[in-house]
C-alpha cells in the first residue's frame, strides 16, 4: 500500500508562519498565536515570534492548559475559506475552533459533493459541513457537543447558509450511525474526524483504538454501489496510516474504486517545510 501526503497550503486567513522546538507560530486572520507542537522537533526559522496569545499546556495527558494573551484578543472573530465564513476563537482545547489542515480534504470532497447526501460525524463547528453544503451537498451534521452544534448553526448564519438542507444533530456518533443502519439509510459520502477520547451527550465513552473499527463497519453499511467517498482522519494516536488504510480497504473492497492512505501536513511559510499533523484513509468511487 502506497503512502500519500496531503498538504494544506497557506491561504489568506490562515498560515503556519514558523515552527520548531516543540511549538508552532500561526496566523488566523489578524490574530497570531503560539501553540505546542510535539512534531516540530527541529529548530525554528527565527526566534523573534510576536504572538497575540500563547497556549500553555497543562500537566495531564488528557489535555488542559490555558491561553496567555499578550495583547487583547476578541472572544471570536470571523475567518473565510472560499465562500464560507466562520468564527475562530481561543478555545480551552488549545485549537482555534476548526482544523486548518483539513482544507485539502474539504476541497477534495467539495468536488464530489454536488447533489450528494453526506454524513459528517464528529462534525464540530461545521466548517466542513458548510463547505460541502455550499458545493451542493445535503448534509447530516452530528456532534456530541451541543455547544459545537450551536457554533455550527452560528457559522451557517454567518455564511448566509442557514436555509441550506443541513440537519444539525446533537448525538453520540456511534449510536447515531448504528440507528441509521437499522433505518436502512444510505449516503453518497461520509466524513469522520474522531477524537482520541470523548464522551457522548449521555456520558457514552469513546476510545478511538477500541471503537473505530466498529464505527467504520457501520459506516460501510451506509454506503452502496452509487456512493462516492468516505474520508477518515485520525489525530494524536499511536496508530499507523497503513493500519487504518488496511481496515478501510477491507471494508470497502466490494465497492470497487480506490483507497488512499497517508499523512496530512501543513506547509510552513518561512521555509516551506512540512509539519505533519494527522494520518488519513479515504475511499472514492473515482
Amino acid at each position: 500500500m502506497q503512502l500519500d501526503m496531503i498538504v494544506a497550503e497557506p491561504w489568506a486567513d490562515f498560515g503556519l508562519i514558523d515552527c520548531g522546538h516543540g511549538r508552532k507560530y500561526e496566523r488566523y486572520g489578524p490574530v497570531r498565536v503560539v501553540r505546542p507542537e510535539p512534531q516540530a522537533m527541529w529548530a525554528p526559522a527565527t526566534t523573534d515570534w510576536d504572538p497575540d496569545a500563547t497556549f500553555v499546556p497543562g500537566s495531564d495527558e488528557e489535555g488542559g492548559g490555558r491561553w496567555i494573551q499578550h495583547r487583547p484578543v476578541p472572544a471570536s472573530w470571523p475567518l473565510v475559506r472560499g465562500n464560507v465564513r466562520f468564527n475562530a476563537s481561543l478555545t480551552p482545547f488549545r485549537h482555534l475552533g476548526f482544523f486548518p489542515d483539513m482544507a485539502p480534504q474539504w476541497d477534495w470532497m467539495q468536488a464530489r459533493a454536488n447533489d450528494a447526501e453526506i454524513l459528517n460525524l464528529f462534525g464540530y463547528t461545521g466548517v466542513g459541513t458548510l463547505l460541502l453544503s455550499e458545493a451542493g451537498g445535503r448534509l447530516v451534521h452530528v456532534d456530541a457537543s451541543k455547544k459545537s452544534v450551536e457554533g455550527g448553526r452560528a457559522n451557517a448564519a454567518l455564511s448566509g447558509l442557514a436555509e441550506r438542507p443541513i440537519r444539525w444533530i446533537v448525538d453520540d456518533a456511534a449510536k447515531f450511525t448504528a440507528r441509521e443502519v437499522r433505518r436502512g439509510r444510505r449516503y453518497d459520502g461520509i466524513l469522520l474526524d474522531p477524537p482520541k477520547f470523548g464522551r457522548g451527550p449521555e456520558g457514552e465513552m469513546w476510545r478511538l483504538e477500541e471503537h473505530l473499527a466498529f464505527l467504520l463497519a457501520d459506516c460501510r453499511r451506509l454506503l452502496d454501489a452509487e456512493s462516492r467517498f468516505l474520508v477518515l482522519t485520525v489525530y494524536a494516536v499511536r496508530m499507523s496510516a497503513l493500519a487504518i488504510g488496511e481496515l478501510l480497504g477491507q471494508l470497502v473492497a466490494d465497492l470497487g474504486g480506490k483507497v488512499e492512505v497517508g499523512e496530512m501536513a501543513v506547509r510552513e511559510e518561512s521555509r516551506a517545510l512540512l509539519l505533519p499533523t494527522a494520518i488519513f484513509a479515504r475511499w472514492s468511487r473515482d
